[in-house]
């Protein structure tokens, strides 16, 4: 929170003038600013993850590293040599670990 130093302090003999009903005033108005209204009571609901997947079938093809890419021996991804940082003694390293 940003703090305004031209603002007038309050001296140790203001700070207990406050009221109770004047804090408790405040309390109340930042508990009902700490609360979030949802947005639709109507809305699909959400499928979380972990759903059971047993049915379904995935088909992917991989293919096999091509001429112009490496695998970093880093984190042992594979990167178009355009990412490659440096090479030493066969160990090749992408810009994202060297950094």
């Amino acid at each position: 929170m940003a703090t305004d130093y031209d603002a007038p302090r309050k001296v140790d003999d203001d700070l207990g003038e406050d009221s109770i009903e004047e804090l408790k005033a405040r309390t109340r108005v930042d508990k009902s600013a700490i609360f979030v209204d949802s947005e639709d009571s109507d809305a699909e609901p959400i499928e979380l993850p972990g759903a059971d997947l047993s049915n379904e079938e995935l088909s992917v093809r991989v293919l096999p590293r091509q001429a112009d890419e490496f695998t970093c021996s880093r984190c042992f991804l594979v990167h178009h040599r355009s990412q490659l940082a440096s090479e030493a003694d066969g160990q090749m390293v992408c810009r994202d670990c060297a950094a």
